[in-house]
């Protein structure tokens, strides 16, 4: 998991939010409930969001984020990582997930996010990356990674700032 992976080299905290959206065993937490946890996540300094959340929720995050790194894959390979995590949830739950929330339903419900976010939000993200990359007046950093390639150059250019923050 690269939000995984990413908070252990920086030291962030790393927030799951489909342990702030669903409830153990997979019931989801009320709307109300969700969206005031999420603002209250918002509000703190440091962290690293791993997720989708809900529609509404994600463009908050993204004004507020100072560091965007938008894995923007082939919509098989998104289908590979949800195959890859049911496969493997039978001998360990997934990481990020309620407790004793069911595989299956979960696995069907992600399947379901990944086509909607790549029908529907992809293009959005897109253009709200390029949108950030092309304003001079944006502090926010953009890291678009298009391949399994870009993410493991993305990973040697973290270790190489937090080298020089460290000299």
């Amino acid at each position: 998991m690269l939000s995984k992976r990413l908070a252990a080299m920086t030291g962030l905290p790393l927030v799951a939010l489909d342990l702030l959206k669903y409830r153990p065993g997979g019931g989801q937490v009320p709307d109300k409930e969700y969206k005031a946890a999420h603002d209250k996540l918002l509000q703190q300094d440091r962290w690293i969001i791993d997720g989708y959340g809900s529609l509404d929720t994600v463009w908050k995050r993204l004004e507020v984020a100072d560091t965007l790194v938008y894995l923007d894959m082939p919509v098989l390979l998104h289908y590979w990582w949800v195959t890859k995590r049911f496969l493997t949830g039978f001998l360990v739950p997934p990481e990020g997930w309620p407790e004793n929330s069911p595989l299956l339903k979960g696995t069907l419900n992600s399947y379901y996010t990944v086509w909607l976010c790549h029908q529907k939000l992809t293009p959005r993200y897109r253009e709200y990356v390029n949108n950030v990359k092309g304003n001079a007046n944006s502090s926010q950093k953009i890291h678009h990674l298009k391949s399994p390639k870009d993410i493991e150059r993305f990973f040697k250019l973290i270790e190489g700032e937090l080298t020089k923050q460290e000299i």
